[in-house]
């Protein structure tokens, strides 16, 4: 994979700590379910500026977490040189959504824009907040309401009138003012 490319390029997780002697590691999953990260094959891992393959051959809960073992690693200092090491993988290896699904990394720097057509600004970030996802939107220099930042909750129908793709634009049911 050239570096050029590296926009395909999405972490999904991190190496932790050497476990026992035989070149195993902790990981530690970004994935929406955590077991999800072994589905992907092989893993990317970028270090001194180069991209290198992983290929796990073995993984295994373990405590809270899970342990691996990839192929090229075999003994503890093996494994020590991985420590901290961001899991990634190509965009390509994502499933595909079903319909009315976004990945996160999709809805960045999309323009918001009111359902009476007021441009509210960039997707900026998204949170989390345990009952609904958050669109963190970064108004336009010039806002006419005074706002740097806006927090709109991402819920569907409500909210969320329509997400066009190919327009990279979200339209929303909101106040300006807030």
């Amino acid at each position: 994979m050239s570096q050029e490319n590296t926009s395909s390029i999405i972490v999904v997780g991190k190496l932790g700590a050497p476990y026992g002697i035989k070149g195993w590691l902790k990981v530690h999953s970004f994935t929406d379910d955590p077991q999800g990260i072994f589905d992907f094959s092989p893993w990317l891992i970028g270090q001194q500026g180069k991209w290198q393959t992983l290929e796990v051959v073995d993984w295994r809960r373990h405590n809270k977490g899970f342990i691996a073992k990839v192929a090229q690693v075999n003994d503890r200092d093996e494994a020590m040189a991985l420590t901290h090491v961001e899991i990634s993988v190509d965009a390509a290896q994502l499933p595909e959504l079903p319909q009315g699904e976004f990945y996160w990394r999709d809805l960045i720097g999309m323009s918001v824009i009111t359902d009476k057509g007021y441009d509210l600004g960039i997707v900026d970030d998204l949170m989390e907040t345990g009952s609904n996802d958050v669109l963190v939107v970064k108004a336009n220099n010039k806002d006419a309401f005074g706002q740097a930042e806006r927090l709109i909750p991402f819920l569907t129908d409500t909210v969320i009138k329509e997400v066009k793709h190919d327009a990279r634009e979200i339209t929303v049911d909101w106040d300006p003012g807030f």
